[in-house]
C-alpha cells in the first residue's frame, strides 16, 4: 500500500502493520475450527459438544463488537489496543489450561470479545485512507484479515497433528497475541483521524447505534449481505474437519489444517476487490462475490467427496467472502468518520450473529443428515444475500438518486449530532 493511498501524517508501513495485526487476532476466533474432533475426543465429548466451542467463539466476537468497538468512536486507540491484546492473550492461555468442555468454552467466549481488534481497525484505515482509494486500503487490511481466518487453521492444525494435543494451538495463539502488543500500540493513532473526541457517555453511545440502522441504508444492505455470505462460510468452516474425518475421506486434523492453507490463491486473488470497488462501485463487486460463493457450493453439492473439488470450492468460497467483505465495508463507510466506529459495529454484529447461527445449525444438520444437508444450508443463506441485491437493483431503477439523497440525509444528521462537519465518502463509486 504506498504512502499515496493514504491521507498525509500517517506513519510509513501502518497499512502492513495493521494487516499483519489483523490476520493474527482474527485467526483467534478460528483455528480452533480444525480441532474439533480432536477436543472432542480429548475431553470426551460428542461433536455437538466439542462445536460449542466454535459457536462460543463467534458469539462472542459478536458482543465484543457491540460491547467494546463503539469505544473507538469516542475513547483512545492506543489504551484500546493494549487493553484488549492483553486480557485476550491471558484468556488464551486460560483455554490452553482448560480442564473441561464447559471451561475451555468460556474461555473462548472471553477471548472472543476481547479480540475485536480487527474492527476497531478497520473504520481507522478508512479515515487514513485517501479520497478515492478506501476501497484499496480496505482490500489490502482485509487481505490480512482472511489469510489469518484460512492460515490460522493451518497452523492449528498442524501444531495438534505434531504434538499430540489440541491445547498447542491455545499456547500458539496466546503467544504471537502477546508478540502482538509490543508492535501494535505503535502504530495507532491516538485517536482515530477525523473522529476528533466524542465526549459522549458510554451508554449514549450505545444507545445512539440503533437509530443508525434506520438512517443508512447502505448499511441495512450491507448487513443482509454480509451476514448471508458469512452465515453460508461458517457452515462451511465449522464442518469440514468432521466432513474430512469420515469416509471416504478418513482425514485427520493436519489435513483439515491444511485446507485454509490451500484456500489462500482464492484470499489472495480477491486482493484486487478493493480496486474493482473503488472504479465500479461496490454492489457490482457484491455480484462477483455471490456469484464466486455460489459456484463453490455448487462445487461442494456435486463433488463433496473429492478433495481436488473441496479445494477448489474453498478457494471460490474465500474469494467470495474476502471480496464481498470489502465491498460491504466500503459501502458502510461512506457514513461520516465519527460515526463509523459504530456503523462498523451494527454491520459485524449482523454478520458474526448470522456465522454463529450457521455454524451452529451446520453441525445439528450434519450430525443428523450429513455433508449434502449443509451445503443446502449454505445455498439457502446465500439466495438471501441475492435476494436482499436484487430488491436493491430494483429499487434504485424504480427511484434513482432516491436511496442515495436519504443517504445523504442521513449522514449529516449524524455528523451534526456528533458536533462534526459531515466528511467525503470513505470510497468512491462510479454512477450508474
Amino acid at each position: 500500500m504506498s504512502a499515496l493511498s493514504t491521507v498525509p501524517g500517517v506513519k510509513r508501513g501502518t497499512i502492513p502493520v495493521f494487516a499483519i495485526a489483523t490476520a493474527v487476532t482474527v485467526s483467534n476466533i478460528y483455528f480452533t475450527q480444525p480441532l474439533l474432533e480432536r477436543i472432542a475426543q480429548g475431553l470426551g465429548v460428542s461433536s455437538t459438544a466439542a462445536g460449542a466451542v466454535a459457536t462460543a467463539g463467534q458469539i462472542g466476537y459478536a458482543l465484543g463488537i457491540v460491547a467494546v468497538v463503539p469505544l473507538a468512536d469516542r475513547a483512545r486507540l492506543r489504551r484500546i489496543a493494549r487493553v484488549l491484546l492483553t486480557v485476550t492473550a491471558l484468556a488464551l492461555l486460560a483455554g490452553a489450561l482448560a480442564p473441561s468442555i464447559t471451561l475451555l468454552s468460556a474461555a473462548t467466549l472471553v477471548l472472543s470479545v476481547t479480540t475485536v481488534l480487527p474492527q476497531v481497525i478497520m473504520p481507522t484505515v478508512a479515515s487514513m485512507a485517501a479520497h478515492g482509494r478506501a476501497g484499496r486500503a480496505l482490500g489490502a487490511v482485509g487481505i490480512g484479515l482472511t489469510m489469518g481466518a484460512l492460515l490460522s487453521r493451518t497452523v492449528s492444525g498442524v501444531l495438534a497433528e505434531a504434538t499430540g494435543t489440541w491445547r498447542a494451538g491455545y499456547f500458539a495463539a496466546a503467544a504471537a497475541t502477546a508478540a502482538l502488543l509490543l508492535v501494535l500500540p505503535r502504530y495507532m493513532p491516538e485517536h482515530r483521524p477525523g473522529a476528533g473526541q466524542d465526549r459522549t457517555s458510554y451508554l449514549k453511545l450505545l444507545a445512539s447505534m440503533p437509530p443508525l440502522i434506520v438512517r443508512h441504508a447502505s448499511l441495512r444492505l450491507s448487513a443482509v449481505l454480509g451476514a448471508a455470505g458469512f452465515a453460508a462460510f461458517s457452515a462451511y468452516w465449522a464442518t469440514l474437519a468432521f466432513h474430512l474425518s469420515q469416509q471416504p475421506l478418513g482425514l485427520g486434523p493436519a489435513a483439515a489444517g491444511l485446507f485454509g492453507l490451500s484456500s489462500v490463491p482464492g484470499a489472495l486473488a480477491a486482493r484486487y476487490s478493493g480496486r474493482l470497488t473503488d472504479r465500479y462501485g461496490p454492489d457490482t463487486v457484491n455480484v462477483i462475490a455471490l456469484t464466486s460463493a455460489g459456484a463453490a457450493f455448487t462445487v461442494f453439492l456435486l463433488a463433496g467427496d473429492s478433495v481436488a473439488a473441496l479445494v477448489i470450492g474453498g478457494n471460490l468460497l474465500g474469494y467470495g467472502t474476502t471480496s464481498a467483505q470489502t465491498a460491504n465495508q466500503a459501502r458502510v463507510f461512506t457514513g461520516p468518520a465519527p460515526v463509523r466506529a459504530r456503523l462498523n459495529t451494527l454491520y459485524i454484529f449482523f454478520q458474526f450473529a448470522a456465522g454463529a447461527i450457521g455454524s451452529a445449525l451446520a453441525l445439528a444438520l450434519f450430525e443428523r443428515h450429513g455433508w449434502t444437508a449443509v451445503v443446502c444450508e449454505g445455498m439457502a443463506f446465500l439466495a438471501v444475500g441475492a435476494l436482499a441485491l436484487a430488491a436493491h437493483a430494483l429499487r434504485r431503477r424504480r427511484t434513482p438518486g432516491t436511496e442515495e439523497a436519504a443517504e445523504t440525509a442521513g449522514a449529516e444528521g449524524a455528523a451534526k449530532t456528533a458536533g462534526a462537519r459531515p466528511l467525503a465518502p470513505a470510497a468512491s463509486a462510479r454512477p450508474r
